[in-house]
């Protein structure tokens, strides 16, 4: 047997994204062209996806297909320890923001984030998430407007949302780097 190229999780990952967001097994099924038995096997790891139809469902569920993929690590480690040379790439498509997945799968009610935001990267257009998010600035400056309300945050600093409209936005020449929990998980 080769080695895994999809994480273990890759069923129950698929679940929690599509819930996530208020897709139904038939709303994804559908879209995808598949059977809901498909998709449910899918889902509870009885069957795996082509590579194109795991590309089919990232793009559907707005997520980058090398979030689905097995980054090396140690059997034993898997579902409990995360290395930082094997964390999942998010995958961004927000020019100057990189994101790791610090948990280990999307199985929990949360998901922990690492995020570095490039001097001058900005969110652009507001952002609406139906998730409690908490984030802690580990290094830098980020600028946060939530509601209407502006808010300029630096190293140590700490913030929570909870469904609001926010914009973001890294106001300095340095790096900036937070640590976010949102429950539930969307990436």
């Amino acid at each position: 047997m080769g080695e895994r190229l999809t994480v273990a999780t890759l069923g129950a990952d698929i679940r929690s994204l599509r819930k996530s967001r208020g897709m139904t097994l038939i709303d994804l099924a559908t879209a995808l062209g598949r059977s809901v038995g498909w998709l449910s096997q899918v889902e509870r790891d009885k069957s795996h996806p082509s590579i194109a139809d795991l590309g089919r469902i990232s793009s559907l569920l707005d997520v980058s297909l090398s979030s689905f993929m097995q980054v090396s690590a140690k059997p034993e480690e898997d579902g409990i320890i995360v290395r930082a040379s094997s964390r999942r790439p998010i995958g961004s498509r927000t020019p100057g923001l990189v994101e790791g997945l610090l948990s280990p799968d999307l199985t929990d009610d949360f998901e922990v984030i690492h995020s570095r935001f490039e001097p001058g990267a900005t969110s652009g257009d507001p952002i609406i998430r139906q998730t409690q998010e908490v984030g802690y600035i580990v290094s830098g400056r980020f600028d946060l407007n939530v509601g209407g309300r502006a808010f300029s945050l630096t190293a140590g600093d700490s913030f929570r949302l909870r469904g609001e409209l926010f914009t973001w936005r890294n106001p300095s020449h340095e790096t900036c780097e937070i640590i976010w929990v949102i429950s539930p998980p969307v990436y």
